[in-house]
C-alpha cells in the first residue's frame, strides 16, 4: 500500500499491547503507594517502580527463549524450587509468625512464590509428553497430583495457606485444560467438600481458623480479628464515585486501614479515587487477562497452550482473591494485588507469568510466519 509506514521489526514485534497497560497500572499503583507513605516516594513507590523495571527486562529476555528450552528447564526448575522450599524449613527466616523466606544476602527470597509459575511449567511439560490416548488414564491424574502435593505440603508447613491455594489453582487449571475427564474433577470437588470440616479442625492453624470465622461474621470482633475487613469496607465505601482526592484518604492517612500498601492497597486506592479508579483498575486487569487468554487460544502446541492458560490463571487468582478479600467476599489470606501492591515476591511471580505469556506469543508469531 502506497504511503504505508513500515516499522523496524524490533519495534513492530515489541509486546506493546501488554506493556502499555501494565506500565499504566504500575504507575497508578506507585501513585497510591506514594499516598500510603504520607506523600513520599520512599519507601514504597520508588522501589515499586524499580522492581517493575527490573522484572520487565527479565520478562522481555524470557520472551526470546525457544520452546524446547522452556520444556528442558521444567524438571530441573521444579526440583530446584523444591530444594529451596526444603531449605526454608531448615534455615528460613521468620517473619510475621511464619517461616517463608531465605536470606541470600542480595535478596530476601520467598521460594513458594516461584512454585506458582513453576507448577504450571512442569505440568504443561508433563501433559505435552503424555500420549493423547492416555489422558483418561490414572497416570494422567496421579503423577500431576503428586507433583502438586509435595510443594503444597511444604508451603503449608510454613504455614502459608494462600500461596498453597494459588499453587493448587494453577495446577488444577492446567489439568483441566489438558482434558482430564470431568468426572474426576466432580469427584475431587465432592471429596473436598466432605473433607472441609476435617481440614478446618485439624489442618488449619488457630489464626487461620479465626480468619474463616471472621469472614463469616466480621462484626463479631470489630476491634480484633474483624478489624482489617471492616476498615477496608469503610475505606472502599467512603470513596464514592470519584474518591476523596489524591492523598486525602483518612483511613490510610490516619492509620485506620492496616497494610494499606500491600494486601489492602485496593482499599487505599478506592478511598482516594473512588469508583472511577476501581473501574480503571478492573479495565486494565481485563485487558491483561484477555491478552493472556488470546495468547493461549492461538498457541500451536499443547505445551504452549497449557503454559499460557496456566500462567493467565495464576494472575487471575491473585486478582480475584485479593479483590474478594478486601471487599469481604473471601477470608483474608495474604494475597497481594498484582502490579499495585508493594512487594518484590509478588512482582517477581506475576512478571514471570507475563514473561512466559510473551514467550508463547512470540512462538505463535514465529509459527504463523513460518506457515505452520
Amino acid at each position: 500500500m502506497r504511503g504505508a509506514v513500515s516499522l523496524p521489526a524490533p519495534i513492530a514485534q515489541f509486546p506493546w499491547r501488554v506493556v502499555i497497560p501494565l506500565t499504566m497500572l504500575v504507575a497508578f499503583g506507585a501513585a497510591v503507594l506514594h499516598s500510603a507513605a504520607g506523600g513520599s516516594f520512599s519507601p514504597y513507590a520508588g522501589s515499586h517502580l524499580l522492581r517493575f523495571g527490573v522484572f520487565l527486562i527479565v520478562a522481555l529476555v524470557m520472551s526470546y527463549f525457544p520452546e524446547d528450552w522452556a520444556r528442558f528447564v521444567a524438571i530441573p526448575g521444579y526440583i530446584a524450587i523444591l530444594l529451596l522450599l526444603m531449605a526454608v524449613e531448615a534455615v528460613g527466616q521468620l517473619g510475621g509468625g511464619s517461616q517463608r523466606w531465605l536470606e541470600l544476602g542480595f535478596i530476601r527470597l520467598q521460594p513458594s512464590e516461584l512454585m506458582k509459575p513453576g507448577i504450571v511449567l512442569i505440568l504443561a511439560a508433563f501433559y505435552h509428553s503424555l500420549p493423547v490416548g492416555m489422558i483418561g488414564s490414572w497416570r494422567a491424574l496421579l503423577v500431576p497430583a503428586g507433583l502438586l502435593a509435595v510443594p503444597m505440603g511444604l508451603v503449608l508447613l510454613q504455614p502459608d495457606l494462600g500461596t498453597s491455594l494459588a499453587i493448587a489453582f494453577g495446577g488444577v487449571v492446567v489439568m483441566f485444560l489438558a482434558g482430564i475427564p470431568q468426572k474426576w474433577f466432580i469427584g475431587g470437588g465432592l471429596a473436598a467438600v466432605c473433607a472441609a470440616p476435617l481440614a478446618y479442625f485439624f489442618g488449619l492453624q488457630p489464626y487461620q481458623q479465626q480468619r474463616v470465622l471472621t469472614f463469616l461474621d466480621p462484626a463479631s470482633d470489630p476491634q480484633g480479628s474483624g478489624y482489617h475487613i471492616i476498615q477496608s469496607k469503610i475505606a472502599i465505601g467512603s470513596g464514592g464515585l470519584s474518591g476523596k482526592g489524591f492523598g486525602e484518604g483518612s483511613q490510610s492517612q490516619l492509620n485506620y486501614l492496616p497494610e494499606p500498601h500491600t494486601d489492602f492497597v485496593f482499599a487505599t486506592m478506592a478511598e482516594e479515587w473512588g469508583l472511577i479508579g476501581g473501574l480503571f483498575v478492573l479495565l486494565v486487569f481485563g485487558i491483561v487477562l484477555r491478552w493472556g487468554l488470546l495468547t493461549a487460544r492461538d498457541a500451536k502446541t499443547r505445551f504452549s497452550r497449557l503454559l499460557a492458560g496456566g500462567m493467565t490463571a495464576t494472575i487471575f487468582f491473585y486478582v480475584a482473591v485479593n479483590l474478594m478479600m478486601v471487599m469481604g467476599l473471601a477470608p483474608v489470606v495474604g494475597i497481594p494485588l498484582p502490579f499495585m501492591s508493594h512487594g518484590g515476591s509478588s512482582m517477581m511471580t506475576n512478571m514471570l507469568c507475563v514473561g512466559a505469556l510473551m514467550m508463547v506469543e512470540r512462538w505463535n508469531r514465529q509459527s504463523t510466519s513460518a506457515g505452520l
